[in-house]
């Protein structure tokens, strides 16, 4: 499933690995989940991931980049045509938009408001794991 995750979202999954966040995360490196994301994005993820306060081992930061652009997937996207609350979400409403991916995952969904959204779901991390769930049921029904 291609996805787009926001930045809260990472930090958080690094922060407690064991909450729902943190199952996110192992998800993408599980390469269950493939994380969309261009130059803006990847920016984000290395500025707020380095920040003092997190105190993050800065090798296996630079490691879990690394994957992340390995295993993602590039996307070029196109300007919005309308701002969003929150600037600096721009990027990644953009690159959901142009990737076509099922959803974007992030605390933060008044950032993102419907109307601009387009087709792109915007889920909190606990929505997503019910829907990801339902749907790996539907397909493992079908399997057999």
């Amino acid at each position: 499933m291609n996805i787009v995750l926001d930045t809260n979202v990472l930090v958080a999954g690094l922060l407690s690995p064991f909450g729902t966040c943190g199952e996110i995360v192992r998800m993408v490196s599980a390469g269950e989940l493939t994380l969309l994301y261009d130059a803006r994005i990847i920016s984000e993820y290395r500025e707020v991931l380095k920040r003092d306060k997190f105190k993050f081992n800065k090798d296996k930061i630079a490691a879990l980049l690394e994957y992340i652009e390995f295993r993602g997937q590039p996307v070029a996207s196109s300007p919005l045509a309308d701002l969003l609350p929150d600037a600096d979400d721009a990027s990644f409403l953009e690159v959901a938009i142009a990737g076509r991916v099922e959803c974007i995952i992030t605390g933060n969904q008044k950032h993102f408001p419907a109307k601009l959204c387009q087709r792109v779901k915007i889920l909190l991390p606990s929505e997503f794991l019910i829907l990801y769930k339902k749907e790996r049921n539907k397909l493992n029904k079908f399997d057999k």
